[in-house]
């Protein structure tokens, strides 16, 4: 006689579960919903979810990446190669175009993340997409920690961190006025720890950036910075060759590395396991800003 331990499920299945059942209310209730696919892990993850949730149909959307123009060249590879080989429709939401033609302007310290916000609010009216599905999680960030699955956006693709909907047992509220949107995040419920056991139980493939491998840097702020063109040694900065990987991957003028040894994934999870910072904390120099760095871009729509 069997018991009912033999139908429990693990705690990466019951995420899945969750993810899965994510996307595909979103998919039923929604008429133009969109996936922000960087090439990052977190968004490689939830695109595998999404594929999962409607296999063995296509992905029923669109893909659209916020690109600064500042992109590690092993990731821009890989976006493209995903958008390749699952036959998707890839929006390219320029910020370099958008300085071009005025909506921005670049900044003088040439960090271009803090104007991304109005650049996908552009493409958002242009296309009207309803929904975006963001791979955020509570994990990275208090003001992250602090969003809904369903996280609704005024017209002005604001967010309100005091006017979010309930999500008592999973129920979500879609209902959105013309202008109004959603954004949806299926990994909120993820730590960094459960996507890298994800990948491994997938065999999900990553940029080759996110293991150890041999980098020019230089030490500013106490983190490592990739010296490129886009990011050259200030005067009095001596470069040198360091042994690194990225846990995260962003703009590569304020995204750092870490020292790392790790060349496997098995050695990625025991690295992960032991760390006591998350990877935005680790890593990324403009949430470094201000305490309310993130918080301050979400509510003027950043995802």
């Amino acid at each position: 006689m069997s018991s009912t331990a033999d139908y429990r499920v693990s705690h990466l299945d019951a995420l899945e579960a969750e993810s899965v059942f994510v996307f595909r209310e979103v998919a039923a209730e929604f008429e133009r919903p969109c996936l922000l696919f960087s090439g990052g892990k977190d968004s490689i993850v939830m695109l595998h979810l999404a594929a999962k949730a409607f296999a063995p149909g296509p992905i029923p959307f669109p893909v659209m990446h916020v690109d600064t123009g500042h992109n590690f060249d092993e990731v821009l590879d890989y976006r493209d190669r995903c958008v390749a080989e699952l036959s998707l429709q890839l929006i390219v939401a320029s910020v370099q175009e958008a300085i071009d033609r005025g909506l921005v302007v670049e900044p003088p310290t040439g960090m271009r993340n803090p104007i991304q916000t109005p650049v996908l609010l552009d493409a958002v009216e242009k296309h009207r997409f309803d929904s975006l599905f963001g791979g955020a999680r509570r994990d990275e960030e208090k003001a992250r920690a602090k969003e809904r699955v369903f996280s609704f956006r005024d017209e002005f693709g604001q967010w309100d961190p005091k006017n979010q909907r309930p999500e008592l047992w999973s129920l979500y509220n879609s209902r959105v006025h013309p202008g109004e949107s959603i954004r949806v995040f299926p990994l909120s419920n993820w730590t960094e720890l459960d996507i890298w056991h994800y990948i491994a139980q997938e065999s999900v493939g990553l940029p080759s950036i996110y293991f150890a491998h041999e980098r020019e840097v230089v030490e500013r702020d106490t983190m490592l910075y990739a010296v490129n063109d886009l990011l050259p040694a200030r005067p009095g900065e001596q470069p040198f060759v360091e042994k690194v990987r990225y846990r995260t991957v962003g703009d590569a003028t304020c995204t750092a590395a870490v020292r790392s040894d790790a060349d496997t994934i098995d050695q990625v999870i025991a690295e992960v396991a032991a760390t006591r910072i998350t990877e935005r904390g680790a890593t990324r120099g403009d949430d470094k800003v201000s305490e309310a760095a993130m918080e301050d871009r979400k509510k003027e729509g950043y995802f």
